[in-house]
């Protein structure tokens, strides 16, 4: 491990795959520093109401707005087509390495919190009386949030699905003697059902992939609507810079109180400096060890995703852009991208476990409450599952850190304590859950590489992109090459064929 740790200090940087990473760096800075600068002046200079900084953000809201327009397409046709590509029992060997991954690395996560929440101890120099609080107390219980994600995984409604998920509360019935008794109430929440479209993407996919010459067109019809949702990703790319600028400038404008950083700033550090960690020695550790390359070469490519997570807090709404700099970029697999990065943006939130584990504890210290042993282990477990059923929105930390404070005795009330500071910590936590589910793909690519190559081999395609429909130089009719996808062929004069050789 020590020859592996010397090397991984000294590994020379391989060459950024395109130039533009560097550029998207170079850009990002600029947006940042205008961005933080026009949010200054405006807020120095300029009284606005609050209705004006409505209109001040408007730009920024535009940009939201685009980008989860094409979460839904992108979603459908991507799951679909990356499992028909696969054979069924080779999408099952991706999708448990994927799985193990993102669970192993949100374990890794919880522990490195705690490690640092009980070394720093952030909440024992105060009391929970010196920190104003902000919002409200959600009305969630543990077990009903974890029905919840079963619900979810299967929806009712497949329309329903796209716009709307389950959020089923308890409510308070009449008193019988000593006893309450409640009632489950079914309600439904506004928001993309992200974990039941891939259940059902990936059910469908396999069955396509299974059904031959008669389901042609309907892969056809799916790998067409990914190439142009991908598409419109590049011209949602060309706004970005002035949508970020005025999100940025945006939220300056809007904090009203700034004193509550100076209060909860060792609690912000703590956080903070357990992303930073897990980012910049865990993650890129892992992904050295398995995939035996240069991580930050790698993040680097991811550097696009990255800032746009940083900015929208949104793991979803930033998976259109995960897409682009992970197959473009970085080169990974699309076979592997279009299935591993919309379960990972649902499922992989390495940050909002961290984060998790950090606030409970020092809640905990604010109210001089003593945790044992059990307690910490049942903080780790419980941030750990809580964290997979968070939605990729932002802020769905707060809901599920009253899981966490519930499952240890904690009063869920005071959860209103962090949500003064969530939102910018929300933003730090997105990045890094994006930055896991990105190594997570190459990782998941490298394990895989066995059963990738006897697909290719058998079908004679090229493995960097076996999607692509690549025209001959000189206008010829190219030589049709197929992979295998499931019971299709896929040639490169674009006709789908049914082949018998994708079993093995």
């Amino acid at each position: 491990m020590g020859t592996q740790l010397f090397y991984f200090m000294w590994i020379p940087l391989e060459p950024l795959p395109p130039i533009q990473c560097c550029c998207c760096i170079k850009q990002a800075v600029y947006v940042h520093v205008v961005g933080i600068g026009l949010g200054v002046a405006v807020r120095e200079y300029a009284s606005l109401s609050h209705l004006h900084k409505q209109y001040f953000g408007f730009p920024g809201e535009i940009l939201m707005r685009m980008l989860k327009l094409v979460i839904l397409p992108l979603i459908i046709s991507s799951m679909i087509t990356g499992v028909a590509a696969l054979d069924s029992e080779v999408s099952g060997k991706i999708g448990l390495r994927a799985v193990i991954y993102y669970f192993s690395t949100t374990i890794i996560a919880v522990i490195l919190g705690i490690i640092l929440v009980m070394t720093i101890k952030p909440g024992v120099s105060q009391t929970a009386q010196h920190i104003d609080r902000a919002g409200t107390t959600p009305n969630v219980t543990t077990v009903d949030t974890l029905l919840d994600l079963l619900r979810n995984m299967f929806p009712e409604n497949l329309v329903q699905a796209c716009f709307q998920q389950v959020n089923k509360r308890p409510l308070t019935g009449v008193p019988h003697n000593i006893t309450q008794d409640y009632k489950i109430s079914g309600t439904y929440s506004d928001g993309i059902n992200v974990l039941g479209l891939i259940v059902f993407c990936v059910a469908f996919g396999l069955v396509i992939g299974k059904m031959g010459e008669k389901g042609r067109i309907l892969l056809e019809f799916f790998d067409a609507l990914n190439d142009a949702t991908m598409k419109l990703v590049h011209i949602i790319m060309c706004y970005m810079p002035i949508g970020i600028l005025f999100l940025i400038a945006a939220k300056i404008i809007e904090v009203e109180d700034w004193e509550i950083f100076r209060k909860m700033g060792l609690y912000m550090v703590t956080v903070l400096s357990g992303l930073a960690i897990h980012a910049i020695v865990c993650l890129p550790l892992i992904f050295f060890v398995i995939v035996r390359k240069n991580p930050y070469t790698f993040t680097l490519g991811m550097a696009q995703a990255l800032v746009t997570a940083l900015m929208i807090s949104s793991s979803s709404a930033t998976l259109p852009v995960t897409f682009r700099c992970a197959e473009e970029n970085n080169r990974v697999d699309k076979r592997i991208t279009r299935f591993v990065l919309p379960v990972g943006a649902t499922i992989n939130m390495d940050g909002t476990a961290l984060y998790e584990a950090v606030a409970a504890i020092f809640i905990a210290q604010l109210n001089d409450y003593a945790l044992d042993v059990g307690q910490i282990v049942t903080i780790s477990i419980t941030a750990t599952v809580a964290s997979i059923g968070a939605a990729g929105v932002p802020n769905a930390g707060l809901v599920t850190m009253v899981i966490v404070l519930t499952a240890v005795g904690l009063p869920a009330s005071d959860v209103t304590l962090i949500v003064a500071v969530d939102w910018l910590l929300d933003r730090f936590r997105t990045m890094i859950n994006v930055l896991g589910d990105a190594y997570g793909a190459g990782i998941v690519q490298k394990l895989s590489k066995s059963e990738l190559e006897r697909m290719d081999l058998i079908s004679d395609v090229d493995v960097a992109n076996p999607f692509a429909l690549e025209a001959t130089s000189d206008g010829e009719e190219c030589d049709k090459k197929s992979y295998v996808n499931g019971g299709f062929a896929v040639d490169k004069t674009d006709a789908i064929s049914f082949t018998e050789t994708s079993q093995f």
